[in-house]
């Protein structure tokens, strides 16, 4: 059986999700946590494997268990199994976040879980995925309590510029230029939105939505269009960069700090495997 997780985390106290021999890691504390609920070694597989520093609030993964754990959740701790499962996973998660430290406490809510349809695949059958990034300058001032989510950019930003430059990499495209290409993986991604929208309360807020992302493609993306958003650079500069296929030190990665992943989207449930099935023809395991 495979289950379904939503997952929400502060990715402050870990070295990104992906499981390191020597660092705390978002799946590395859910592993845990799993292995001891199950009582034997747990896997999972992520919608998107985020960078250090950077949070989720709508990620997604799946874990296989079979049918006797399954309903042996609901019979051992009452009740529906999925119920079950976020309860004593509460429970479990609590001790492997205190044991990395106090600051850890609290950093992994997985809010929902149920047994997934035929065909889904967290990674592969999502059609997209959804990020947000926060930006202070001088108009929206500086709020000392979302230091830790939000970026402090020292100049003014002007948001019709930042969107003159977003919308001119949106599309199917090479973005090699804002990625950290893996060997064997192409870099091609569809950017279905890139856009900024000033708040009420003046911080900048970035949207990004794409197929699927290059590692540190978001920050890519932003750290270049902060550089025509505060003047150093023209409207045209992300589109000259993609179009040239030169990944170099002009490219400056945005800080991971204000980085969420929002939201994991999917096709219907007679959809799910046909997705999955086209994803991986045109993209590395790794992707």
């Amino acid at each position: 059986m495979r289950i379904r997780l939503g997952i929400a985390y502060d990715g402050s106290p870990f070295a990104g999700w992906a499981t390191q021999p020597t660092a705390p890691t978002v799946q590395g504390a859910l592993e845990a946590g799993l292995t001891l609920l199950l009582r034997r070694p747990a896997r999972l597989t992520v919608a998107g494997r985020t960078d250090a520093g950077v949070h989720a609030r709508g990620q997604v993964a799946h874990l296989d268990v079979t049918p006797a754990e399954w309903d042996g959740l609901g019979r051992r701790h009452g009740g529906d199994p999925a119920d079950a499962l976020l309860r004593r996973l509460r429970g479990v998660l609590g001790r492997v976040l205190s044991d990395i430290g106090p600051h850890a406490a609290g950093a992994i809510v997985v809010h929902s879980a149920a047994t997934a349809p035929s065909g889904f695949d967290a990674r592969f059958s999502a059609l997209s995925r959804r990020y947000s990034y926060r930006i202070a300058d001088p108009a929206a001032g500086r709020d000392p309590l979302v230091r830790g989510s939000t970026l402090w950019h020292p100049e003014p930003l002007d948001v019709d510029a930042l969107n003159g430059s977003a919308s001119a990499v949106t599309g199917v495209a090479d973005f090699l230029p804002f990625c950290k290409p893996r060997d064997h993986a192409t870099t091609v991604r569809d950017l279905q939105r890139f856009r900024f929208v000033r708040q009420p309360d003046g911080v900048v807020v970035a949207d990004v939505v794409a197929d699927a992302f290059c590692h540190h493609m978001v920050r890519g993306l932003i750290g270049a269009a902060l550089h025509v958003g505060d003047g150093r650079r023209d409207t045209g500069w992300l589109r000259e960069r993609l179009d040239a296929r030169i990944r170099d030190s002009a490219i400056r990665l945005a800080p991971p700090h204000p980085l969420v992943l929002e939201e994991v989207t999917y096709p219907a449930a007679e959809e799910l495997a046909a997705r999955a099935t086209a994803t991986r023809a045109r993209r590395d395991p790794l992707d």
